[in-house]
C-alpha cells in the first residue's frame, strides 16, 4: 500500500479507542503522509469494551468523556475536542456521525470556519418510530447534513442515509474490517465426518446468546448433533456451563484463548456460529476458511455473510438459528465449499487494507471537490 494514498494530515474522532480498531488505525496512519491523530476517551464502566492503551504509528490524544443517561437517551460530552483541533490542525476530520456526541457540531463549525471538510463515519440511520418520531427525525437530518461526505460500514447503512436525504454521490461504503488480508492460504481440512465441530468465540455475556446455540444444538436430530466448542470467558460462563450440562453435554468450554492456541481451535472447527450481537471473530473465522452462521444486527453482517458462505439469522430467533444449523450440518462436504468462499471474501473484499482504500477514496474525493 502506498504511503501517499492520503497526502494530508488527518484527524479522526472516536468515543473510545477499542483494541480491535488498532490494526485499522495503524494502517490508516501509514497511508497519511501528514500523519493521523486520533481523539478518543474512555468507555463507561461495565461496557465490556477492551480499550487500547495507545497507538504506535498514529498519534493518540485522550479525550475526557462525560456520560449521561443510558439506552436511547444516552449522550456524551467529549472535553478537549476543540483544543485537540487547535493542536493537531487536521486538513480534514473524520468524526463519528452520532448526534449523541454533543461536541461534534462545535468541531464541525471549527473545521468549516477554516475551510476544512468533515466526513461523518457511522453505521447508518435506522428509521425512527414512536410518538416522537417526527420530532427526532428533523434534528437527525440537520446533524447529518452538516457533513461533507459520509463513510458507512455497509450498503444498508448507505441506503439509510440516502433515505434521510443525504446525497448518494457523497456516501462511501468502507466494509467493517478488524484484520488485514490473510497472510497465509486457508488451512487444508479433510472432508468433515459426523459429528462436525461447531465453534463459538467471544465474550460470554447475555447479549451473545450462547444459550440459544446450546438449545439449537440440542434440538437437532441425534445423528446431526455436533461437538460444540465455546471459547471465551465472561460473566455468563457459570450459568452457561450449568445450562450446557442440562441440555447439551457435548459442549466443551475452553475459556479465553489467544495466539496459536486459538488458531488451532479455528483450524479444528467445521462451522463458526455467532448467535448474538457483536461479531469481532466473524472475519477471523472466515480467514481460517470457515462458513459462518451469524445474527444479523446492524447491517454489516449482510455484506460479510452471504448465501455462498453462510447464514444470517434474525437476532434472538431460536427457530431460525435451528434451521440454519440443520441446513449447515446436513451437507458437511458443502461446508468446505462455503468455507472457501469465506476465505475469498476476507482476502479480496473485506479487510483492513480495503477499508483504508475506501477511506482514501472518500477523503481524496472530498478534497478534490473542495479544491475545485
Amino acid at each position: 500500500m502506498s504511503a501517499s494514498l492520503i497526502p494530508l494530515r488527518l484527524g479522526l474522532q472516536q468515543r473510545v479507542l477499542p483494541v480491535y480498531r488498532v490494526p485499522f488505525f495503524e494502517a490508516l496512519a501509514n497511508a497519511c503522509t501528514g500523519g493521523l491523530g486520533v481523539f478518543a476517551g474512555k468507555a463507561r464502566p461495565g461496557e465490556s469494551i477492551e480499550e487500547a492503551k495507545g497507538l504506535e504509528k498514529a498519534v493518540y490524544f485522550p479525550a475526557r468523556n462525560r456520560h449521561w443517561l443510558r439506552g436511547p437517551l444516552y449522550i456524551c460530552w467529549q472535553s478537549g475536542f476543540l483544543t485537540w483541533l487547535e493542536v493537531w490542525q487536521p486538513d480534514i476530520l473524520v468524526a463519528e456521525a452520532n448526534p449523541r456526541y454533543l461536541r461534534t457540531p462545535a468541531a464541525i463549525d471549527w473545521m468549516h470556519g477554516r475551510g476544512r471538510p468533515v466526513i461523518g463515519w457511522g453505521l447508518g440511520a435506522p428509521a425512527i418510530n414512536g410518538l416522537l418520531a417526527g420530532f427526532r427525525r428533523g434534528p437527525r437530518q440537520d446533524f447529518v447534513s452538516r457533513f461533507d461526505a459520509l463513510l458507512v460500514y455497509s450498503r444498508r447503512g448507505a441506503e439509510e442515509y440516502a433515505a434521510l436525504g443525504f446525497n448518494r454521490e457523497h456516501i462511501f461504503v468502507a466494509p467493517n474490517a478488524m484484520a488485514p488480508r490473510p497472510p497465509n492460504p486457508p488451512p487444508e481440512r479433510p472432508l468433515p465426518t459426523s459429528p462436525a465441530t461447531v465453534l463459538f468465540v467471544g465474550r460470554l455475556q447475555e447479549r451473545k446468546r450462547v444459550d440459544l446455540l446450546l438449545r439449537s444444538c440440542a434440538a437437532l436430530p441425534e445423528n446431526m448433533r455436533p461437538r460444540l466448542w465455546v471459547v471465551g470467558d465472561g460473566p455468563a460462563r457459570a450459568e452457561l456451563e450449568t445450562l450446557a450440562g442440562q441440555v447439551y453435554p457435548e459442549t466443551q468450554f475452553w475459556g479465553a484463548q489467544y495466539g496459536d492456541n486459538l488458531d488451532k481451535l479455528f483450524r479444528g472447527a467445521d462451522l463458526f456460529v455467532l448467535p448474538g450481537t457483536g461479531g469481532l471473530a466473524v472475519q477471523q473465522a472466515m480467514s481460517f476458511g470457515l462458513p459462518v452462521v451469524v445474527a444479523d444486527g446492524d447491517g454489516t453482517q449482510s455484506d460479510l455473510v452471504r448465501p455462498e458462505n453462510g447464514w444470517c439469522v434474525p437476532p434472538g430467533d431460536l427457530p431460525a438459528l435451528q434451521t440454519a444449523l440443520a441446513s449447515a450440518l446436513a451437507d458437511l462436504p458443502g461446508l468446505r465449499r462455503m468455507g472457501a468462499e469465506s476465505f475469498r471474501i476476507v482476502a479480496q473484499e473485506v479487510n483492513v487494507e480495503a477499508m483504508v482504500e475506501a477511506f482514501a477514496a472518500c477523503i481524496n474525493t472530498v478534497m478534490k471537490k473542495g479544491a475545485a
